[in-house]
Parts: C-alpha cells; sequence; structure tokens
C-alpha cells in the first residue's frame, strides 16, 4: 500500500509531539531526585494518571491480540477487560493505601519493609526482568513490526530501530513524567482512531444487528473436519456472542475464569511494577484512586474499539483473516497457524480513507511506544532500586539516575537481540505463549501479595516457601505445556490428559489456591513476624504513625531495632545528607550530559529537592481524605462494580436461539468447502 502525503503527515506530526514532550518533560525541576525521575515527582493528579495506567495496558499487541482473538472467537476475550474494571479498584482502594502509608518505590521494596531480608525482593524483581525481556517487549515489538510491516512495507529492522531510537530519547532524559505526559496524548489519539474506524465498519457491515448475523456466517472457501470431536474447523463458534462459556470444552470456562484468570489479573494490575508505579505518581491518595476509577471507566471500551473491529474484520474478509487452509495462511501472512492476528490492520488498510490511514498508524505507534516507555521506565526502577543498590548499599543518587538509563540502554539491546526469535515464533502461539507464562508464574506472587496486605500473621518464611512452591509448579507445568504443542484444529490432539483436559485457567485457580495454603501451613509453624514490620505495611496498620528507623536510614534489606511498646524508637531526630556533585567546574559537555540525565549542578537546589521531596512523602503517607473526596470516590466505586456485573450478565447471554444458530451453521456450511486434512503434507 502506499500512503499518501496526508497519511505521512499524520505520521510525522505524531512524532514531532511526542518529542515534543518528553524534551518538555526534561525541563522540570525535580528530574535530579529518585522521586521526581522514577514516580514523576509524586505530584500527578489523577487524569494523567489514570489515563497512563490505560495507555501502558493497551499496548500493540492489544490491538493486534485482542481483535485476532475476536475474529476467531468472538466476544470472549472481552472479558478480561471487564475484569479489570473490579482489580482496578482493588488496586486503589486495597493496595494502594498500603503501598503510599509504607512510602515504598518499587513492589519488592515493600517485601522488605513488610518481610525484613531481601531474597524475597530480589526474587521479583528477577522474575519481573525475565517478564518484561521476554514477553512484555517481545510481544510489543512482534505485533508493532507486524502492523508496521502491512501498512508501511518498510524493512523491520528500520522499524523497530527507529521506534526504539524515539521511546528511549523520551524515556531516557524525563523519566516516569514524561512516560505520563505522552500517555494522555496517545489515549487521546488511540480512542479518536479507533472510534472512526468502528464508526466506519458498522457501517461497512451494515451495523450492530447485521455484523451479529454475518459474524456467525462468515467462513473462508475451504474448511477441515475437526477430528477430535467430528466438528467442522473454520466455523465460527456458536458462543461467539458469548462472554462468559459452558466450563467445560470451552476457551473461556466462566469457573475457571473467575478463579483461575483473576488471580494472574491481580499480579498484572496490582502487583506488577509497571502498573503500580503509574499510581504511585500520584500527589495524594485521592487522585490515585481517582486514577484507578478513571482507567475503569475507560476499560469498557476496548470491546467496541478493538475486539469488534475483529469480527467485523473477518465478516469482511473470510478468506484470510478468517483462514484454516495451511497453504492459504501462510501465502498471506506467513503463519500456517492462522492469519486472524492481521484482523485489525487488514481493517485499517482496507477501509480507512486517505488521512485517516495515517492517523490509525499513529495509533499503532502510540500503542507501541506507550508500552515500551512503561516498561523501560519500570524495569530500570526495579534494577535500580531494588538489585543493583542490594550491591551498591551506599550508592549515591547521581549514581542511582545514571545506572537507571544506563539500564534502559541494556533493555534496549536485549529487545534487538530477541527480535529475530519473535520472527521465528507463529504469531497463532505466542500469545497462547503470553497467557500461559502469566498462569504459570503470577498466581503465586498474587496470593503472597494479598496475603502480606491482609493478613498480619503471615512471616518471611510463609512467603519465601510459598513463592517457592509456586515457581517449582508452575515451572513443571510449563515445561510440559511447551513439550507438548497443540496440535491444529484439524490434528488429533494425543497430547496426556494433564495438558489437554485441564484448561490454563484451572490450573491457574489450583495454583493460587495451593500456594495460599502452603503459605500460610509454613507461616504458622514458624514465628509470627516482629512488630515493627507490620507498622503501615498491611491494610489494617496502614494508618499506623509510628517512626519506621528504616524509612530514614540506609539500612535497605537489613534487620532493624524493633519498636518500642510505647510506639517510639531508639532514633530521635533523624538528619538525612544529601550528597550532590559540585559542577560548577565542570566543562560544557559534562554540564549538557548533567542536564539531559536530570543531575542538577546546583547543590543548594539539589537539597532544597531532597527536603520538599521528603515533606511531601510524608504527607502522603498519612493517606489523608477530605470527606466530599471520599463520597464522591466510593460513589463511583459501587457504580462501576455494578456496572462490570451487569456488563458480565448482558454478554454472557447469547442474542440467538438455538434454532436461530442451527440456521446460520446450515447457511455457513453451504458457503464452504469441507475436507478431511491430509495429516501427511
Amino acid at each position: 500500500m502506499e500512503l499518501s502525503g496526508a497519511d505521512i503527515a499524520a505520521v510525522v506530526l505524531y512524532f514531532l509531539l511526542v518529542l515534543g514532550i518528553g524534551i518538555w518533560s526534561m525541563l522540570r525541576p525535580n528530574r535530579d531526585t529518585i522521586e521526581g525521575y522514577f514516580l514523576a515527582g509524586k505530584h500527578m493528579f489523577w487524569l494523567p494518571v489514570g489515563a497512563s495506567l490505560f495507555a501502558s495496558n493497551i499496548g500493540s499487541e492489544h490491538f493486534i491480540g485482542l481483535a485476532g482473538t475476536g475474529a476467531a472467537s468472538g466476544i470472549g476475550v472481552a472479558a478480561f477487560e471487564f475484569n479489570a474494571l473490579v482489580l482496578l479498584q482493588l488496586l486503589g482502594f486495597v493496595f494502594l493505601p498500603v503501598f503510599i502509608a509504607s512510602k515504598v518505590r518499587t513492589l519488592p521494596e515493600y517485601m522488605v519493609k513488610r518481610f525484613g531480608g531481601s531474597r524475597i525482593s530480589m526474587y521479583l524483581s528477577v522474575l519481573s526482568m525475565i517478564l518484561y525481556i521476554f514477553t512484555k517487549i517481545s510481544v510489543d515489538l512482534y505485533s508493532g513490526a507486524l502492523f508496521i510491516q502491512q501498512a508501511l512495507q518498510w524493512n523491520l529492522y528500520l522499524s523497530i530501530f527507529a521506534i526504539l531510537a524515539l521511546t528511549l530519547v523520551c524515556t531516557i532524559g524525563g523519566g516516569l513524567a514524561a512516560v505520563i505526559y505522552i500517555d494522555v496524548v496517545q489515549v487521546a489519539i488511540m480512542l479518536g482512531g479507533s472510534s472512526i474506524l468502528l464508526y466506519l465498519g458498522l457501517e461497512k457491515v451494515g451495523g450492530w444487528e447485521e455484523l451479529k448475523v454475518k459474524y456467525m456466517t462468515s467462513v473462508p472457501n475451504i474448511t477441515y473436519v475437526n477430528p477430535n470431536d467430528n466438528g467442522t474447523c473454520g466455523l465460527p463458534r456458536e458462543d461467539a456472542w458469548k462472554i462468559l462459556r459452558e466450563p467445560f470444552q470451552s476457551d473461556m470456562p466462566w469457573p475457571g475464569f473467575l478463579l483461575g484468570q483473576t488471580p494472574a489479573s491481580i499480579w498484572y494490575w496490582c502487583a506488577d511494577q509497571m502498573m503500580v508505579q503509574k499510581a504511585l505518581a500520584a500527589k495524594s491518595l485521592s487522585d490515585a484512586q481517582g486514577a484507578t476509577i478513571l482507567t475503569g471507566w475507560i476499560k469498557v471500551l476496548p470491546m467496541f474499539l478493538i475486539v469488534v473491529p475483529g469480527m467485523m474484520s473477518r465478516v469482511l474478509y473470510p478468506d484470510t483473516v478468517g483462514c484454516v487452509d495451511p497453504e492459504v495462511c501462510q501465502a498471506f501472512c506467513n503463519n500456517p497457524v492462522s492469519c486472524s492476528n492481521t484482523a485489525y490492520p487488514a481493517l485499517v488498510l482496507g477501509i480507512m480513507p486517505e488521512g485517516l490511514r495515517g492517523v490509525m498508524i499513529a495509533v499503532m505507534l502510540a500503542a507501541l511506544m506507550s508500552d515500551l516507555t512503561s516498561i523501560f521506565n519500570s524495569a530500570s526502577t526495579l534494577f535500580t532500586m531494588d538489585i543493583y543498590r542490594e550491591f551498591r548499599k551506599k550508592a549515591q543518587t547521581k549514581e542511582l539516575l545514571i545506572v537507571g538509563r544506563v539500564f534502559i540502554l541494556f533493555l534496549v539491546a536485549m529487545s534487538i537481540m530477541w527480535i529475530p526469535i519473535i520472527q521465528e515464533l507463529q504469531g497463532g502461539q505466542l500469545f497462547i505463549y503470553i497467557q500461559a507464562i502469566s498462569a504459570y508464574l503470577s498466581p503465586p506472587i498474587a496470593i503472597v501479595y494479598c496475603m502480606a496486605i491482609g493478613w498480619k500473621r503471615m512471616n518471611e518464611m510463609g512467603a519465601f516457601w510459598g513463592l517457592m512452591f509456586g515457581l517449582t509448579v508452575g515451572v513443571v507445568r510449563m515445561i510440559l505445556d511447551f513439550t507438548y504443542k497443540a496440535p491444529l484444529c484439524m490434528e488429533l490432539d494425543d497430547r496426556p490428559f494433564i495438558i489437554s483436559s485441564i484448561h490454563y485457567m484451572y490450573f491457574a485457580a489450583g495454583l493460587f489456591f495451593s500456594t495460599g495454603f502452603v503459605a500460610a501451613i509454613v507461616s504458622l509453624a514458624t514465628a509470627p513476624p516482629r512488630d515493627y514490620m507490620l507498622v503501615r505495611t498491611t491494610f489494617q496498620t496502614r494508618k499506623d504513625q509510628r517512626v519506621r528507623k528504616d524509612e530514614h536510614e540506609d539500612v535497605y534489606g537489613t534487620e532493624l531495632d524493633p519498636l518500642h511498646e510505647n510506639g517510639g524508637t531508639a532514633v530521635g531526630t533523624v538528619e538525612v545528607k544529601v550528597k550532590l556533585v559540585d559542577s560548577y567546574e565542570l566543562s560544557c559537555w559534562a554540564r549538557l550530559c548533567n542536564w539531559i540525565l536530570g543531575i542538577g549542578a546546583d547543590t543548594a537546589d539539589g537539597e532544597k529537592h531532597h527536603k520538599e521531596m521528603e515533606e511531601h512523602v510524608q504527607k502522603l503517607s498519612t493517606l489523608q481524605q477530605s470527606t466530599t473526596q471520599k463520597v464522591i470516590l466510593y460513589t463511583n466505586l459501587v457504580i462501576i462494580i455494578s456496572l462490570a456485573l451487569f456488563l458480565y450478565i448482558y454478554f454472557s447471554i447469547s442474542p440467538f436461539t438455538a434454532e436461530e444458530i442451527v440456521n446460520m451453521r446450515h447457511i455457513s456450511m453451504n458457503k464452504t468447502r469441507t475436507e478431511i486434512f491430509n495429516m501427511e503434507l
């Protein structure tokens, strides 16, 4: 496809806008503090934080993956989006009050304050690094490259390097503030462009009611017999217009989703640094909770702006987007498994007029950039604060800021090295791989965080051995799952029963509860946590205002003296000293580098920023909220949870009767030629 001048202008304007925001964020005065760079100075109000939470979640893999799954199996995948409505409020009203009160910058740091020692925080930090590099970044780059290649016909590496370079410039200089400011603009671009595509798509297929019928009869020219159940491969699912589906033999079993997928989502929304870091940048608890409510409201939209367009794409292009013949799929999208992942790009390039195509390319770039900026900033925060500082306990602020930025370069290098492997992976299997990783590794983390915040008797031994148990069981199932790969629809399924018949969501549910059981047994069998560890680290003690010695001295990851019974400590007035490097004698080049890296040259200003930040963090930890704020927030909380329940129920009722489904099946079968797949090919 050849882009018009208007298309190119839209893309160029987008890049200039993002670059301008990144440079503008470099001019902020607080970038020379840890909170200033990694937590945007903790001065963000609810609107940009909420927009940033949404933008960080909706990356390019959502436009490719959600739309692709919508094309393949209907609206069921929207259950993940509706689930987020509730879990975002769990973050805002249960987890965040504890994280803010405990004055932590990262989630592993919270584990140090809650349990003492460093082995849990180190394990969580390293695991997060692995997940970021080999799942989140790889998926973003793969899905972004898939769209850019189809839209622009660019060389893969040229497009990837261009995106990474711009992402690097925006993140390495401005920190989290740059990420959040850019996310606000990108959310507006994503919602606006996607809304236009939805309108044009519905107009093309004849409206909402016509879409329902046409999707159920959209089949490719060639289909195959399914030897496992004598069904037909290539036909839309009978339950395509239902979100929560029957418990057995379905791709979205409702008990498995509610009990198994929810724990994985708890980790993603409430215990993953990339998401929680955005909320910790809020200037108050009310702003943080307002942000989660705003994000919850916006999360209603992806079903209509992403999933439904994927279904429309199958209606308009059944032989390509809905292909089932491996030869046809290979010819169209270089993937013999499926071409459903091309649903969103195919719709954009097929129905969008000149100029608007450029806007939608900007939408995809916005989604890709948003995810990458968030991942790079969060990963550098984890590495700097929880891994590097463990080995360099006396590292000064300047050193930590430089290390954080250099680590971003390392992430970029790892991402580029991973690109050839991404190209070799089957696109149809990539998202299954990501979901499986989440189901195998995240439930133990989720239950440990839940118990740490909700149960005061939980101790370090219970948390650690619970995590080790969960890791062992999860890795065993993961090895089995990837050893016995899922067959194509028209191939015999001869995998072991535990792999073929136990859905990964049910496995995740069992892993979640069994890890909690192990953690509880070990905790009860060993000594309870010491009193000082519970100060502002559980939901029950979040308003405890006793002074913790570890909040004023550089004793990260070491054992602390217990608090006195009267609530005081052996520590009196604490003097915080910040060492900043005098730079009045530095060269022009050195001063320029310091400005880019956000390292202040004026010692007096630096000390002032640190003092102001310390006072602000102390004020935040009191969790003060006015009555008016509470009324507004909790009213919205009730409304949004009620909305989530309504959406689940409404979209889990099929719009068709059994007789109508049978009639549409007959129509579909008359439009296709069904064959028996040759297993020797």
